[in-house]
């Protein structure tokens, strides 16, 4: 028996939190729809953009330059302060989100490596518990 992959729970993670972000951007559409152009402006259009960047980056999070795309995006997403400062403000918000979940990645990288993940420890003995 092959033991589990931690990195396929995080590729998960990362692609729902992708979504999540999509979600938040698009709601940010109505906050450019009461601005001075509506959403037929540059500014609607990118928020559109964006989300939609946003969900089609989950089909690339299991490539080895998924992270980074993933990464990278979020460095986008703080251009949003030049559309709408609630955009930028989502932005800050998401990209801690990513900064702890990357801290995390290299956390859970560096225990496989040790052998120190409890997928790695070998079962208890079931003698000693009769």
């Amino acid at each position: 028996m092959t033991p589990p992959d931690p990195m396929k729970g995080f590729r998960g993670v990362m692609s729902a939190v992708l979504i999540l972000e999509a979600l938040v951007v698009l709601l940010a559409l109505l906050v450019v729809a009461k601005s001075d152009g509506g959403l037929a402006t540059w500014q609607g259009w990118s928020v559109g953009i964006m989300a939609l960047v946003l969900i089609l980056a989950c089909a690339f999070v299991g490539r080895p330059w998924g992270l980074y795309l993933a990464a990278g995006l979020q460095i986008v997403m703080l251009g949003g302060f030049f559309i709408d400062s609630a955009l930028g403000i989502v932005a800050v918000v998401f990209a801690l989100g990513w900064t702890w979940m990357l801290w995390a990645r290299h956390d859970v990288l560096k225990r496989l490596t040790e052998g120190r993940l409890a997928s790695q420890q070998p079962p208890p003995d079931q003698a000693h518990t009769n």
